[in-house]
């Protein structure tokens, strides 16, 4: 269902912390209205109101939904799929937070529903909006490395370093059975098969917890996942995740190895792409006349100013934006996206669960996931 209205989108929001401030800062910056935002309690929906510059806290999920074209849901993760559904019963267009739901069944349900509604379902897997990141998809996909034979990928933070660091994602009711690999493992996978244009087909992982409780609650998700992964096409490799990690904030990366390059991805380093040959190695910067047509369209500022994080958020809403409006940016994710997420993380659990490889199909289907026997 599209929007052919030139009235701007009428927006609102589920969720009043950190992700609510940067759905907000984003839909104004596409050019919607940040009309509704409703959080746990009608006491917090008035402070969100007020601290985000919303005119309406809403006191019911139902109030929301009356006066908003999309919803963007930032509540605790074990809420995703409630609030999403209720969202597309609706008939309203929405961006889900990631993890799109706690399970591969929910996930499956939320996207076939999506589909059946014929609205906008989309996930912010944003770093795939990095144009440098788009950069690298074109480098993988056009034959620039040549036959995927590796790959290695890293996802590292700090954040949950210390014993007493906590927060609602440990605990499992609110958080999931995963915290760190649903977290922002996901985002890792997400980006490895967008860059590399191929799917994981089996899945060896291993988990960290660094401390059993923290402020006296005990600690059953994972701090760390490290896995062995196979692609479709033969390739090898292995990623880590960690929240534990010390000195590192945000460290995503990525390195692709061919039988003809490499291509390598830093997103703290968004500016440049490092593209590794036996001859030598270059470094590639930002520069519109290098870049390919995908990458230049999210290059909004000229090459010499720093583009970032709130960059490739704003270019991801404002695809989803543009989607609903009838058009069909490429590389936008979907909730089928979010549920290839989901399926990687119950794999990722399986595995270490059984401490055996996981089949991993490129079938969209939660059933696509299987012990290797």
């Amino acid at each position: 269902m599209s929007h052919p209205s030139t009235a701007p989108l009428k927006v609102g929001i589920i969720g009043g912390g950190f992700m609510a401030r940067i759905h907000a800062q984003a839909a104004r910056a596409a050019g919607a209205d940040v009309v509704s935002v409703l959080s746990s309690r009608p006491e917090r929906s008035a402070r969100a109101a007020a601290d985000l510059g919303i005119p309406h806290a809403a006191a019911t999920l139902d109030e929301l939904l009356a006066r908003v074209d999309v919803v963007h849901v930032c509540s605790p993760n074990a809420t995703h799929a409630g609030h999403a559904r209720a969202v597309l019963e609706a008939g309203k267009h929405v961006v889900c937070e990631k993890p799109l739901a706690i399970a591969p069944e929910e996930a499956s349900a939320l996207a076939e529903l999506a589909t059946r509604a014929g609205v906008t379902a989309t996930v912010p897997f944003i770093y795939r909006f990095h144009p440098m990141a788009r950069q690298a998809r074109h480098q993988a996909a056009g034959g620039g490395i040549g036959r995927l034979l590796t790959v290695r990928g890293n996802y590292l933070q700090d954040w949950m370093l210390q014993e007493d660091d906590t927060d609602w994602r440990v605990d499992p009711a609110a958080g999931g059975p995963s915290r760190a690999f649903a977290d922002i493992g996901s985002h890792l996978v997400d980006l490895l098969e967008f860059i590399a244009g191929e799917r994981i087909v089996r899945i060896n992982a291993r988990l960290g917890i660094a401390h059993p409780t923290r402020r006296g609650q005990p600690v059953d998700t994972e701090d760390a996942a490290v896995c062995l992964v196979e692609m479709e096409g033969g390739a090898i490799g292995s990623l880590m995740v960690s929240q534990v990690n010390a000195g590192r904030k945000n460290a995503l990366s990525l390195e692709l190895g061919g039988t003809s390059g490499s291509v390598a991805f830093d997103q703290e380093h968004p500016d440049e792409l490092w593209l590794g040959g036996r001859a030598g190695s270059t470094t590639l910067a930002r520069d519109a006349p290098s870049l390919v047509d995908d990458a230049a369209r999210l290059s909004v500022v000229p090459a010499g100013h720093p583009m970032g994080y709130l960059d490739a958020f704003n270019a991801f809403v404002a695809d989803t934006y543009a989607t609903i409006g009838g058009g069909a940016p490429a590389g936008l994710p979907t909730f089928a996206d979010g549920l290839r997420a989901s399926i990687l993380t119950a794999a990722v659990l399986d595995s270490s669960r059984s401490n055996s490889w996981v089949d991993v199909s490129a079938a969209s289907d939660h059933r696509a996931v299987q012990h290797i026997q």
